[in-house]
Order: structure tokens, then C-alpha cells, then sequence
């Protein structure tokens, strides 16, 4: 980098004209980027873990009439 830039830059952050509020807000865009695509992979893992679920094929072998009955409730 160039000096004067470096000079420029040091003078602005002792000035109080550079301040961290951009940090900030980069950092909290990310996590609330990271929380709602994390819900939004929840919601789709669930979604297709349901969906699994409802194709697959019951075992009769553990049938029984008082389980029928009972899990029809």
C-alpha cells in the first residue's frame, strides 16, 4: 500500500471519521444470513426425511389385529 493512503487512513480512524459500525453490521448480516439458511436446510432435511418416511414400505411381519387397532387410535 501506498504511505499516504496508510497516513489518510490512520488520521481517519484517530479522527472518528472511520468508525467500526460497518464491521458490525457485516458481521450481524452474516450470522443472520447463517441462522435463516440453517432454518431453511432444517426445514428441507425434515421435509424430505417426512416424505421418506411416508414411501416407505411397512413391515407386516410385527403386525398384529391388537397393534392395528391400537396405532388407528
Amino acid at each position: 500500500m501506498d504511505e499516504l493512503t496508510i497516513q489518510e487512513l490512520i488520521k481517519a480512524k484517530y479522527s472518528g471519521e472511520l468508525s467500526q459500525s460497518t464491521t458490525y453490521i457485516n458481521l450481524t448480516i452474516q450470522a443472520v444470513a447463517v441462522l435463516v439458511g440453517g432454518i431453511v436446510l432444517w426445514r428441507a432435511s425434515n421435509a424430505i426425511h417426512k416424505k421418506k418416511l411416508k414411501e416407505r414400505k411397512q413391515n407386516n411381519f410385527f403386525q398384529t389385529p391388537y397393534s392395528r387397532h391400537w396405532k388407528n387410535r
